[in-house]
């Protein structure tokens, strides 16, 4: 059974030079999709990597057969974009996995790229 939200795409790697300012870390995110109909609410749902970074959602409702993207930098959240705030870089350009868990800690998607070390 396919998941009812899956990581749809990911842009470990920021173009340009990986020189920490707010536009590049907002240039690595992470997309989600919900593959509903129905708007499912992402309150307590985590995102993490596998070096155990973790972004927690708050109050963030996703809509049926929508997607949302999650930046690694500071920004303002909108229907369609989250910003985790951090001051560094998340995701792995070479290898990595983003694990997206709901809220009572159960997997429901991973994404893996690059060679595992």
């Amino acid at each position: 059974m396919a998941p009812r939200v899956e990581i749809s795409r990911v842009q470990a790697d920021s173009p340009g030079r990986d020189d920490r300012s707010n536009r590049s870390l907002n240039a690595e995110w992470v997309e989600i999709t919900n593959t509903t109909r129905e708007g499912i609410n992402l309150r307590g749902w985590t995102l993490r990597d596998s070096d155990g970074n973790r972004y927690r959602f708050d109050n963030v409702r996703i809509a049926g057969r929508a997607t949302i993207r999650i930046h690694t930098g500071n920004g303002r959240d909108t229907r369609t974009d989250v910003f985790q705030d951090r001051r560094d870089y998340v995701w792995d350009n070479g290898s990595d996995t983003a694990t997206l868990r709901d809220d009572r800690g159960r997997t429901v998607d991973t994404e893996t790229w690059g060679r595992r070390r």
